[in-house]
């Protein structure tokens, strides 16, 4: 009990800093605090075992969706999804400039004197906009070495000023660019599961988005904690901006694969809406992040689409169901489906789980 107090202390006081672990960082911290620290089991296998040296994430060409090609675009996306539950795009026409950009602004926020980014801390999302360490600091076993600027884009976009200066136009920006590639990669997936053009466009899949900018500083222990745990995305697609440092790593069967960092590509992954609603045809994938630790602070940017309809039932769709393929999962609302999720802790729980028959 006396341990679980002084836990209880110790994460307290962290937070209530509002500076983050780039807070603990300026500070001179040479160890990390005991809350950060995992299990010798979880760290063991960090490292991408020799038998994914071979194995790598899908690449597939956007700009053949214009050409007669399209249809093989729409091959090699249905069978990444099927297989890794990733693929990275490129030529995707958001310009080199963009991404540079909105990397750096995100870069910039958690730079910012402490006194000015604290401003923005906290675990409420009332105005749209929060930063903070953790957003299962309390619930987590242990915590991850990250901060993180996390930003409601969608339905109802943060009114004008709430936005940290220093990011709110790349945020905005980044925001009309990722909109319209997330409608491209929306019709793609569905005609990979034979459904016509725009029919998760119809269903609100575009409209409920969330960003986050991760911030990974360098970390003085970085043999005793991550950089982000184990988990699955809980919505319906992620987009991923990383910059060149590294880092992300998915899990493929029974070992773990480098997501190496293609210069202008974008990270897309299957979340766990979309792989019950395609009744499991499509994957949606545990993946990590291993700590930083180079000098150079590693930056990635993730834009979560999600349905903005909160009425409606969600699973299986119906014509993906037939008697030899039944409904593996349950129908629920969306809102029932997010709060099982954020009652949980971010340690690699299938949510999937919970919904299915």
């Amino acid at each position: 009990m006396a341990d679980y107090v002084d836990r209880l202390k110790d994460l307290k006081q962290f937070d209530d800093s509002k500076t983050g672990v780039k807070g603990l960082l300026d500070s001179g911290l040479t160890s990390l605090p005991r809350f950060f620290i995992h299990p010798p089991e979880t760290l063991s296998d960090l490292k991408p075992s020799p038998a994914a040296r071979h194995v790598s994430i899908p690449i597939v060409d956007l700009s053949a969706t214009d050409d007669h090609r399209h249809a093989a675009v729409v091959d090699e996306v249905s069978r990444a999804a099927r297989e890794f539950g990733f693929f990275q795009v490129v030529n995707h026409r958001i310009p080199p400039e963009v991404l540079d950009r909105t990397i750096g602004a995100v870069k910039a926020f958690h730079e910012l004197p402490p006194e000015i980014r604290s401003r923005f801390y906290r675990r409420e999302m009332g105005t749209g906009v929060s930063y903070l360490s953790n957003v299962d600091l309390f619930r987590s076993k242990a915590a991850s070495w990250r901060d993180t600027l996390q930003v409601r884009l969608g339905p109802t976009p943060p009114a004008p000023g709430q936005l940290p200066e220093v990011c709110a136009g790349a945020v905005a920006e980044w925001d009309q660019e990722v909109v319209m590639l997330g409608g491209v990669l929306l019709d793609l997936v569905g005609e990979g599961l034979g459904l016509p053009a725009g029919r998760f466009r119809e269903m609100t899949c575009l409209e409920g988005r969330t960003f986050v900018g991760h911030y990974y500083p360098d970390c003085p222990e970085p043999d005793r904690t991550v950089g982000l745990a184990t988990h699955a995305d809980p919505g319906v697609l992620t987009v991923l901006l990383q910059d060149h440092v590294g880092g992300l790593q998915v899990k493929y069967g029974e070992v773990w694969v480098d997501v190496e960092p293609v210069p202008g590509a974008l990270v897309v992954n299957i979340g766990d809406l979309l792989q019950i609603m395609s009744n499991d045809e499509y994957k949606s994938v545990e993946h990590r992040v291993s700590v930083n630790t180079g000098p150079e602070p590693r930056v990635s940017i993730a834009v979560f689409f999600n349905p903005s309809d909160r009425e409606s039932l969600f699973g299986p769709l119906p014509e993906l169901i037939s008697p030899v393929k039944p409904a593996v999962y349950r129908e629920f609302k969306y809102l029932e489906f997010m709060q099982k999720f954020f009652a949980r802790e971010l340690d690699g729980k299938s949510l999937k789980n919970y919904f299915r028959l």
